[in-house]
């Protein structure tokens, strides 16, 4: 029945066998060369992070752009991508290693310069895939305002997976269920193959991370790995030629991850506390005021956004 929809080849097989295997190895020879993690002032069970290695973002996006570059056709879209990809979690690597952490203005700047670009050579490369639809009415967006909803939507899917990512094996698994569904809606559409198989490769690359990131953690992927994370999420967004999918499909993301980017620009700027018994982000607020364990923030909220993802998809289908 998958070879109704994608074409299957022995390269394909290898490459299932090939890429964790590959990302495994360098996750192995690196690893004493990654920095270690000091703990988290204010997050929940943050001390127990400490000593571990983190920043294994670092060795997760350069094994898939490998990847991608030996088993996907070449092009300079993509090619723009993976170097973008790269920015990104360089950007986050050296956040990492730094003594004193990145100011949220500097990262802030730099992930939109990488938002730009990203959602410029989207805008430049698939002219026919800009829209959006709800309810079965379809708009076609002009290429200069998609290119500017596309830089907000990159810059918040960068932060949202960025500010989830805070327990063993919780940002890599959900992220793993957005991706899905996006290359499912892809398909369905019969959309660009490529960024589904673009999709399985870096699924493929995650799971030798979750093997040690499963609690309790050896290792972290820290901002290295969670900016590019978003970052292609953004991307599969916009290849599934209707970016309002990122409402239901990274719906949980969304809301863990962004709510506390709300709740402190409102404090900030507005000077006014509306979200003052909610502890962001939301999986701390799980755990700490509600008395879950990690394992069962886990398991509901993948649950809650399998359970939505499968609802979208069957209303396209």
């Amino acid at each position: 029945m998958l070879s109704a929809f994608i074409p299957i080849k022995p390269i394909y097989i290898a490459a299932c066998v090939f890429t964790p295997l590959l990302c495994a190895v360098l996750l192995k020879l690196f690893s004493g060369k990654l920095p270690k993690d000091h703990g988290r002032e204010f997050a929940v069970d943050g001390e127990k992070s400490a000593g571990k290695i983190r920043g294994a973002g670092v060795v997760l996006i350069p094994s898939f752009i490998i990847c991608a570059l030996l088993l996907i056709p070449v092009s300079i879209e993509y090619s723009v991508y993976y170097f973008l990809l790269f920015l990104g979690m360089l950007s986050g690597y050296l956040d990492d290693r730094s003594d004193k952490p990145w100011g949220e203005y500097k990262k802030g700047i730099i992930d939109l310069v990488i938002s730009a670009g990203v959602s410029g050579c989207f805008v430049y490369f698939n002219r026919e895939l800009l829209n959006i639809s709800f309810f079965g009415f379809g708009i076609h967006i002009h290429p200069v305002v998609y290119l500017l909803l596309g830089i907000v939507l990159v810059w918040m899917l960068i932060n949202a997976v960025n500010c989830s990512d805070g327990i063993d094996g919780y940002c890599a698994t959900l992220s793993g269920i957005s991706f899905l569904s996006f290359a499912a809606v892809i398909l369905i559409k019969k959309g660009d193959i490529n960024s589904v198989y673009m999709t399985a490769l870096m699924i493929l690359t995650l799971l030798p991370y979750l093997w040690k990131n499963s609690q309790p953690s050896t290792m972290m992927m820290g901002d290295a790995g969670s900016r590019a994370l978003g970052l292609f999420m953004a991307i599969l967004a916009m290849k599934s030629g209707n970016a309002l999918l990122v409402i239901p499909l990274c719906f949980v993301i969304c809301v863990d991850g962004l709510l506390g980017i709300a709740k402190v620009s409102i404090i900030r700027f507005l000077h006014i506390n509306v979200m003052k018994k909610i502890r962001t982000p939301l999986h701390d607020h799980s755990r700490k005021n509600k008395g879950w364990s990690n394992t069962q923030v886990i398991y509901r909220y993948c649950i809650v956004q399998v359970l939505i993802s499968l609802v979208t998809l069957a209303a396209l289908k």
